[in-house]
Order: structure tokens, then C-alpha cells, then sequence
């Protein structure tokens, strides 16, 4: 009876034919298509054509993998795929494209943008009116007076007023309405900045402050060549400067003279950015001198994490030891702790006026290190806190490798009459060392651009004198490329910010395939 009844009640469903699962999968492939071709002109419309080009891939990929039988069955992996380009591939590739570009805080725009935003400059080049808002019956008109001659607008709606057109100023004897006071004025500027007044004899005026409109002319006018602007105020001619990215004022031959005019705009300018690596002092010295500094850091820190967590690995598994569980459980306890929050108690330890640390030096030997000032104590102080935060990752690998060490050869090496620690640099260490170091590169690879530490801890202090860029004695590459990028006193520069960084992958890729060839010899 129940096997009938189910029967009936899957007869009873409705169940989707093939030519409208087809009609489905089609009507949504194509809604997907349409946004995101919509999406993409518009990005390319507003001249991001890299994002454009993103999302056209991305689009183009899934509806090639979900409209074809051959390909459907990497469904399952696309998410995967999108995010690796949109997450890991599209970054890497666009901070390489900009190491080869000006791109800063002062060069953001493509040409165009700079075009307008020098277009929409204007000056002073006449006598500026009072004027003063008039109201009457709940709309308003603008007068102004020029010597004893009153002029005046229309009554109009200040929540509409025309920007669109000039609005026309007639003589009048006196104002009609009642002078409105200033708080209204202020309430409308916005509106009110908008209008272009012309009096009657063709001259166009603007709002050139909370009581006064003037005479306003733009200050440069685009030439029939659609690059060359004119200064109609100084009678100077600009054309932009490919070389930098900015307009500059040319002389009769055609040379560029003076000042560049911002903003600047973003132009291909090569390796030049690398060349300045190389060449530019300010930026060669700190740059060799941070890099120095950021290999020994990341080998002092791989050094002293693997020497504490296996030395507290071989105490913790001594069987005589009482309980070890405890003492175990004690020294993965950092591990456990954000890492954010250990170094901000550091930070607060090795404060040189209140810490504990200096307060207890003081009272034991008389001493009061600048940690955060003296460039020496303040990269020791570091490499201190990297080792508390790192001993505990390896102390765990070491402790579950010496359980796969065999006994018999400690019970061999006892009948040999060697002692403990002939066992331990022979017998214990190469056995942790070897299969290690796939991950000991790894460590290495990831203190190389240990970027919350140093940001947390010390933000690269103390500063290096006389350097192009920001730059600090304990900067390592990743944070020193941070500061370029965000921190730059003359505009922030992303271009060598992207050089920098690309100098990085580099660096890091290569430690990833020697990675991959010790792993592989390991395998072997």
C-alpha cells in the first residue's frame, strides 16, 4: 500500500522536460551574458579597460564550460579557476603592468580626465558685482548693481533653478520682493554656483563668492587638435608631455619649458622605474640596505624557530619528564593566540619609558635600551618576538617526527658509547633536518613578506635619513613597497611601488620552485 501511494505522489510532481531545461539553461546563460556585457562597456567606456578585459574573460569562460556538453563537466572547477584569475593571476598581472607606468598620487588620470579637469579651471577676468537674493511669493530672483543701475532675474524655484542656460539680467529700478537674508544663500550655493547671469551687454557671470558674482573665463581652451591647450590668461600654449605625464608650456620651436601643469596623467614609461631601483641613490641605498635586511631576518628567524621548538621538542618527549602534557599544551599556547594581538603586547613589553622589560633591566643591571630608536636593538627586538611567534610551528612538526625516529639506532649508538648529545647531532637532527626542508623554505618565504609584523610592531622605525622614498632601518621589501605605495610625502608612487613588488615575486617565486624541486627530490 505505501509503494502504491509513493508512486502516486512522484506522478503527482511536476518534472521539467528536456526542451525546458535547455530553454532554462539558455534564458540564464544569456541574462549572465547581457549584465556582464553591459558591465564590461561600461568599464570600458570609463577607460578601465583592464577590469573590462577581467570581466569579459571571466564571463567568457563560464559560458564556454556551462553551454558546452564537452566542457560541462568543469562546472565543478570553474569557481576555483575564476577565483585563481581574479584573486591571484589578474593582481599579479596588474601590479606588474604598473611597474611599467607613472601611475602615482599626482599621475591617476588617462589623458582625457586631465583634459577636463584643466578645462573646468576658470579665472576672474573682469569686475565682480554684490548681489543679494530677493523673494517673493515663496520663489526667489538674483539682483546685483553696478554703480546706480539695479539688475535683476526672473522670480524663479530655488530647488530648480536653470543650469542648463543662461540666465538673462534686465535693468530694473529697485528689487522686487524682500531681501532675503544670507543663511539662504548658503543653503542654496550649490544650485546658485551653477547659473551663468548675462547682462545685457553679452558679458556672462558666475558665483565667485557668498555675495559677489564676477566675470568668470576658463582658463584653458582645447585647440582643433584635440591635445593642445590655450592659457588665455597668461597667453601661453601646453601640450602634453608623454616623457612625465603632464601638460608643460612649449616655446615657439616646440620645446618644453617651465613647470608641468597637474594633474598629471598615466603614461608607459618603460623600465624606468626599474632604472631607478639601480640609479636614484635615495632609493638604491635604502632599497639594497632593506633587502640585506629582510634575507638575514628571514634566515635568523628560520634558524631560531627551528633550533627552540626542536631543542623544547626533544624536552617535552623525554618519558622521564612529569607532565609533559601540560609543558606541551603551555608551549603551543602561542600559537594559539592571534598573532595581531601577541605582538601588540610585545610592542607594549618593550616600551622604552613603561615596559616591563626596560623596568626590569633597569632594576637588575641599569639599563634602559632604545628599542624602537637605536636601528641595531630595534631589529634584535623583532627577530626576539618573530622567534616567540614561530617556535611553537616547528616544535609541533619536530615533536611528531622524533616519534618516527627508530630506537635501534639510539640503542646502536648507545653500544657504540656515544653520549646524548652524539645522538643528537647525529642520529636525531639530520633525521628532523632533511625531510624539514621543504618547509623550512617555506618559513623562509613567508617571514620574507612578514608584513604584519613589522607594521604592528614598529612601522619600519626608525626612519632612514636622506632617502627619495619612506624608508626605515627595519622596513623589509614587502613593508617598504607598502610605504612607497601609501605613505609617499610627494604623492604616493605605485609605479616603483609595483617594481618593488615585482622585484618580490621574483624573489619569491624562485624560493617556491626551489621548494618544489627539494619536495621533489625528497619524494624520489
Amino acid at each position: 500500500m505505501s509503494v502504491v501511494k509513493t508512486d502516486m505522489a512522484n506522478q503527482s510532481k511536476p518534472k521539467l522536460s528536456a526542451s525546458h531545461k535547455s530553454w532554462l539553461k539558455w534564458a540564464s546563460l544569456g541574462l549572465v551574458s547581457f549584465i556582464n556585457g553591459y558591465a564590461t562597456i561600461l568599464m570600458y567606456a570609463r577607460g578601465e579597460y583592464a577590469f573590462a578585459l577581467l570581466t569579459l574573460v571571466l564571463t567568457s569562460l563560464g559560458v564556454y564550460i556551462f553551454a558546452r556538453k564537452q566542457t560541462y563537466a568543469h562546472r565543478y572547477i570553474f569557481p576555483g579557476v575564476a577565483g585563481m584569475i581574479l584573486f591571484i593571476i589578474f593582481p599579479l598581472l596588474y601590479t606588474v603592468g604598473l611597474s611599467f607606468t607613472n601611475y602615482s598620487g599626482s599621475n591617476q588620470l588617462n589623458l582625457e580626465r586631465a583634459q577636463n579637469v584643466l578645462m573646468q579651471r576658470t579665472y576672474q577676468s573682469g569686475d565682480s558685482y554684490n548681489f543679494s537674493l530677493y523673494e517673493q511669493n515663496g520663489n526667489f530672483s538674483i539682483a546685483l548693481k553696478d554703480g546706480d543701475q539695479w539688475y535683476s532675474t526672473d522670480f524663479y524655484d530655488l530647488k530648480a533653478l536653470p543650469t542648463d542656460e543662461d540666465v538673462a539680467l534686465r535693468p530694473v529700478d529697485v528689487p522686487a520682493g524682500e531681501q532675503a537674508p544670507l543663511k539662504t544663500v548658503i543653503q542654496n550655493r550649490t544650485g546658485i554656483s551653477g547659473l551663468v547671469l548675462a547682462t545685457p551687454g553679452g558679458t556672462e557671470l558666475k558665483m565667485s563668492g557668498l555675495r559677489q558674482f564676477a566675470e568668470i573665463q576658463p582658463l584653458y581652451v582645447l585647440q582643433e587638435d584635440g591635445e593642445t591647450l590655450y592659457n588665455t590668461r597668461e597667453d601661453k600654449t601646453l601640450k602634453p608631455n608623454y616623457e612625465i605625464g603632464f601638460y608643460q608650456q612649449v616655446d615657439d620651436n616646440g620645446n618644453f619649458v617651465g613647470e608641468p601643469i597637474a594633474p598629471g596623467f598615466i603614461v608607459n614609461i618603460g623600465m624606468d622605474n626599474f632604472a631607478r631601483i639601480m640609479s636614484d641613490p635615495g632609493i638604491q641605498q635604502p632599497f639594497f640596505k632593506i633587502f640585506i635586511w629582510t634575507v638575514i631576518f628571514s634566515a635568523l628567524t628560520v634558524v631560531l624557530t627551528l633550533a627552540v621548538g626542536v631543542i623544547l621538542a626533544q624536552i617535552v618527549s623525554w618519558e622521564a619528564l612529569k607532565g609533559r602534557g601540560v609543558y606541551r599544551v603551555l608551549l603551543i599556547l602561542p600559537y594559539a593566540v592571534p598573532a595581531f594581538i601577541s605582538i601588540l603586547i610585545f610592542k607594549g613589553l618593550f616600551n622604552q619609558s613603561f615596559g616591563e622589560i626596560n623596568q626590569l633591566l633597569q632594576g637588575l643591571f641599569g639599563l634602559s635600551p632604545a628599542w624602537f630608536t637605536d636601528p641595531f636593538l630595534a631589529k634584535t627586538m623583532i627577530i626576539i618576538v618573530n622567534t616567540w611567534l614561530g617556535y611553537p610551528y616547528m616544535m609541533i612538526l619536530a615533536m611528531g617526527m622524533l616519534k618516527a625516529i627508530p630506537d635501534d639506532l639510539y640503542e646502536a649508538s648507545a653500544m657504540d658509547g656515544a653520549g646524548p648529545l652524539d645522538n643528537f647531532f647525529k642520529i636525531t637532527l639530520p633525521l628532523l633536518v632533511k625531510p624539514m626542508i621543504p618547509l623550512l623554505i617555506a618559513s623562509f618565504a613567508f617571514n620574507f613578506n612578514n608584513f604584519v609584523l613589522i607594521q604592528l610592531l614598529t612601522n619600519g622605525a626608525p626612519d632612514m635619513i636622506g632617502t627619495s622614498v619612506p624608508a626605515g632601518h627595519t622596513d623589509l621589501l614587502v613593508s617598504y613597497t607598502y610605504r612607497i605605495a601609501f605613505e609617499g610625502a610627494g604623492g604616493q608612487d605605485f609605479g616603483l611601488a609595483g617594481a618593488i613588488a615585482t622585484i618580490i615575486f621574483l624573489l619569491v617565486g624562485g624560493l617556491s620552485l626551489l621548494n618544489m624541486k627539494f619536495t621533489k627530490l625528497e619524494s624520489e
